[in-house]
């Protein structure tokens, strides 16, 4: 007798998934994970922070971008949660009433860690190109290194890496350049 061919997973399975769990689709696989760490959470807020206000609300910066933090995006049949991701304002005129967005983003971070590393740079980066997204960066809080790729001809391309302290000025968000030491607060030194 064969074996079953198992029943792909559906959003039914996501919504059904335990609130403190972040629930994804990759692949037709249900994934859960932990809520992301507090070092996580500094890297993924300071970088969101430091975008929207030069390429979101256009403060020192050309503007022209929605950046969202953890927004539930249904490509395909796959449902996938990026850390941040942006969208050109030109690809997303509105926002959708719906918990979800099914177009693709033109960047998406994901922010590494030990339960989530080996899918971000695996099935999801795959899904992600498959999707169109044009950039994607990753960065891992441990080694406090960025590297950022590029989508071209359907392979991801390694356009730049920044660790520690450097500054950052790569695109798709190169009009402007911060530090990345913004991103490891606890890494600064104090101000009394």
């Amino acid at each position: 007798m064969a074996n079953p061919v198992p029943k792909p997973a559906t959003y039914a399975d996501v919504l059904a998934a335990p609130a403190h769990r972040v629930a994804q689709v990759l692949g037709g696989t249900l994934y859960t994970h932990p809520r992301p760490s507090p070092r996580h959470s500094a890297a993924a807020s300071a970088l969101g922070g430091e975008l929207s206000t030069t390429f979101q609300r256009g403060n020192g910066g050309p503007g022209g971008w929605i950046i969202l933090d953890e927004p539930e995006l249904h490509l395909g049949f796959d449902i996938v949660v990026p850390d941040i991701a942006g969208w050109r304002r030109e690809n997303l005129s509105t926002l959708p009433d719906t918990p979800y967005l099914e177009t693709p983003p033109d960047w998406v971070c994901e922010i590494l860690s030990p339960s989530t590393e080996r899918l971000d740079r695996g099935i999801k980066r795959r899904i992600y190109a498959e999707a169109g997204v044009k950039h994607l960066w990753l960065i891992d809080p441990r080694s406090q290194v960025l590297e950022a790729f590029a989508l071209t001809g359907g392979q991801w391309l390694l356009v730049g890496t920044a660790q520690g302290g450097d500054d950052v000025s790569i695109a798709p968000f190169d009009a402007i350049s911060f530090s990345l030491a913004a991103l490891w607060p606890f890494d600064l030194p104090s101000q009394s």
